[in-house]
């Protein structure tokens, strides 16, 4: 289950480059939040306090308890990560999308697939690993949210494959698309010898894709 860390945040009436500028200045990073069900609304948190929360982050898509601040009182919302964006050199945070979700009902969202163990394909007999999915959507409860999906791919030989069908999810927890899709398999190498195609994730570095971001987030 994904864990629920809490992050303070403070609303915010400015936009605009001058404001952003002058927000990021004072150590603050620009954000916004909304949802189904929830009126959209303009934030501001800590780059500090962000970037220890991104730091721990073992999937795309983390699940927060957003406390707001609006000057006269603080409400705690549920929220995931939706999407941050890094200045594309110096990979600092610019901006921040949250997502308002309700403990009661289901989210979808993605969750990265951890490759555990060498495949004996792999090992014994120099086929290589080909990770086709390195995310899986899911739809769960908030509180049911796995943080990563780990595969046991030791036991694999050439020519085998992992398919969604396959995937022993947590209890209360479905993935979403086809299940004949194929998450990895184990290939034959086309030089006999032992070579890892696509290794296990990373300690993500962003939860979505850098992206060039509008006159606000400059």
């Amino acid at each position: 289950m994904s864990k629920q860390i809490k992050l303070a945040a403070q609303t915010r009436s400015g936009a605009g480059r001058t404001y952003v500028k002058k927000l990021r200045a004072a150590g603050k990073v620009p954000a916004v939040i909304y949802g189904a069900t929830t009126s959209s609304a303009n934030l501001q948190i800590g780059a500090r306090e962000i970037n220890e929360v991104l730091s721990h982050a073992t999937g795309e898509q983390m699940l927060v308890e957003l406390e707001i601040n609006d000057g006269s009182k603080t409400t705690s919302t549920l929220a995931l990560i939706q999407e941050v964006q890094h200045h594309p050199v110096r990979s600092i945070v610019l901006h921040v999308d949250f997502h308002a979700v309700s403990a009661d009902e289901k989210l979808h969202a993605h969750v990265t697939v951890d490759v555990v163990g060498e495949a004996v394909g792999v090992k014994t007999y120099g086929g290589r690993l080909e990770l086709m999915l390195h995310d899986i959507e899911v739809e769960c409860l908030p509180k049911d949210l796995p943080e990563i999906i780990k595969l046991n791919v030791a036991h694999l030989n050439v020519g085998d494959a992992i398919h969604l069908r396959d995937i022993q999810l947590p209890a209360g927890v479905v993935f979403r698309g086809d299940g004949d899709l194929t998450v990895l398999r184990i290939a034959a190498s086309t030089t006999g010898t032992e070579e890892v195609a696509t290794e296990g994730p990373s300690q993500p570095e962003v939860i979505r894709e850098k992206k060039v971001v509008d006159a606000e987030k400059n």
